[in-house]
């Protein structure tokens, strides 16, 4: 087996940096870490209320695009100068349901400085949890963490630092607020209505949730902090968020008929709009899921993708946990799988400076991508690569943003066979050209590993120009082995409309 001499440089980040790109504000938080230690050196909040700006065809409208675009600009230069691998940036339910959310996030990247990822909502609560478990002490319990965004509701349930149950339910105090409290009354039919909407929300997981033995809960995002606070304003609840606090909250504001600003002098202009959805909302969790009381975490999702790049930084990221446990449950060969990851990694490294692409970048991802090259053969060997593409284009990845996934979906579903050009077409167009390169070098990995033994590769030298590759043998080696010497030449023609030229000697 041919083993790639890459090393990992030691050096670390001083300042590290996340951005919620959310559907109702936008945070970031820049932290210094020093001893194993983050303190937390710059916040930056802004309304920018994505999710409102969606029109009915979920098209972000040009109102708030330019919000946005505005917000990241600024948040840009507070970024400038940083270093790539310290900044991460997520995006999460309002631009999960943009139409023309590709469109936007390359704008949006260009104005903040750095690629933004759209998480999944299993990913996003993955991620809150991260968080809100930093910010408590761990008493050894059990917890279940509600977070309520813009667009969405996030329910976990874990140990320590350990999420074991996620969900992400699509109700948050924007799309509750305008479907049921547009007018800026509170009646007791709207509160009815908006409830059973949530109701039917909750209505497939309560009874599990419930059933989970969770000891303590905890809230967080702005959404609970402001109920909290507005619950203390009215002397309405005298332990942070309680049931009987939130019936007392809904009661007043159905007297009112509306949210009058002089009971509650915490609700910032940002949050009127949509703080009787937020209340809905907690308030049908509560009782859905039996909640007696909650207190207040301070941790959140942008301190969880924080602490989740600190992971990445220090060689501890979950990406390669979810790799290895995905790998199991669909049964892959891991002999033929390292055979395969040992390979590609060679090939990187002698193919990929003179083709851009950047060991520290995309080692990992082409390492992954031969870890699962075949988790397809699970379902079906005719079209397993296929199939092996569709999974991991659909399934739940720890770690992995929805981009991540189709990059690893299209190496996947590109390594044998017909080069598959209409995938590439679906990359952002910057990913286009290095994804496509880090296909040919795992499909000439997967080629060279066919036979499935031990047999040890020789040291082949691997060249690669604007128009393709040269791989060169021993003197003789190829002659010994002609099915190989064949297998390539059939692959030379699968390349040619892929615009690669492969030559071999």
């Amino acid at each position: 087996m041919i083993q790639s001499s890459r090393a990992r440089t030691d050096e670390q980040p001083e300042l590290v940096a996340a951005v919620d790109v959310g559907s109702n504000s936008f945070h970031m938080i820049v932290a210094r870490q020093q001893g194993g230690q983050l303190t937390i050196i710059d916040r930056l909040r802004e309304p920018v209320r994505l999710a409102a700006g969606l029109d009915p065809e979920r098209r972000i409208q040009p109102a708030a695009w330019r919000r946005a675009l505005d917000c990241l600009q600024r948040f840009g230069q507070r970024l400038r100068g940083m270093a790539p691998e310290a900044v991460r940036a997520v995006g999460t339910n309002a631009l999960r349901r943009a139409r023309n959310a590709a469109e936007f996030a390359a704008e949006a990247e260009a104005a903040l400085g750095h690629p933004i990822e759209i998480v999944s909502g299993i990913e996003e609560a993955r991620l809150i949890y991260l968080g809100v478990a930093h910010s408590l002490a761990d008493e050894g319990v059990r917890r279940l963490v509600v977070d309520i965004g813009g667009g969405s509701t996030e329910l976990i349930v874990g140990e320590g630092f350990e999420p074991r149950h996620l969900e992400s339910l699509h109700m948050g105090c924007v799309n509750i607020s305008q479907q049921f409290f547009g007018n800026g009354a509170v009646t007791r039919r709207q509160w009815e209505a908006a409830s059973l909407a949530a109701q039917m929300e909750l209505e497939p997981v309560a009874a599990a949730y419930r059933e989970l033995n969770w000891q303590r809960v905890a809230g967080s995002s702005g959404t609970i902090k402001t109920i909290a606070a507005a619950l203390a304003d009215a002397r309405l609840d005298d332990f942070g968020i309680t049931a009987a606090g939130l019936r007392k909250l809904r009661d007043v504001l159905l007297k009112d008929g509306r949210l009058e600003r002089s009971r509650f002098k915490s609700i910032g202009d940002d949050r009127v709009e949509v703080f009787v959805g937020g209340v809905v909302v907690l308030l049908s969790v509560f009782e859905a899921l039996e909640i007696e009381r909650m207190e207040v975490a301070d941790g959140a999702l942008r301190e969880g993708v924080i602490y989740d790049l600190l992971g990445r930084i220090q060689l501890e990221d979950v990406r390669g946990a979810t790799v290895r446990a995905l790998a199991g449950r669909y049964h892959v060969d891991l002999h033929q799988a390292r055979r395969v990851e040992a390979t590609a990694a060679y090939c990187l490294e002698q193919a990929g400076p003179r083709w851009g692409l950047a060991e520290t970048r995309w080692g990992p991802v082409l390492a992954w991508a031969a870890i699962l090259h075949e988790i397809g053969l699970d379902i079906a060997h005719s079209q397993y690569h296929k199939h092996g593409g569709y999974v991991l284009r659909h399934a739940d990845m720890a770690g992995f943003s929805q981009q991540e996934q189709q990059v690893l979906a299209t190496l996947v579903r590109a390594h044998r066979r017909k080069f598959p050009l209409a995938e590439f077409k679906e990359l952002p167009e910057r990913l286009r050209e290095p994804v496509r390169r880090l296909a040919v070098l795992l499909r000439l990995a997967v080629l060279l590993h066919r036979g499935r033994n031990d047999e040890a590769l020789p040291g082949f030298e691997l060249s690669a120009s604007d128009k393709g590759l040269r791989l060169r043998f021993p003197a003789g080696w190829l002659e010994r082995h002609p099915l190989l010497r064949a297998d390539l030449a059939q692959e030379a023609e699968l390349l040619k409309p892929a615009g690669v030229e492969l030559k071999f000697a």
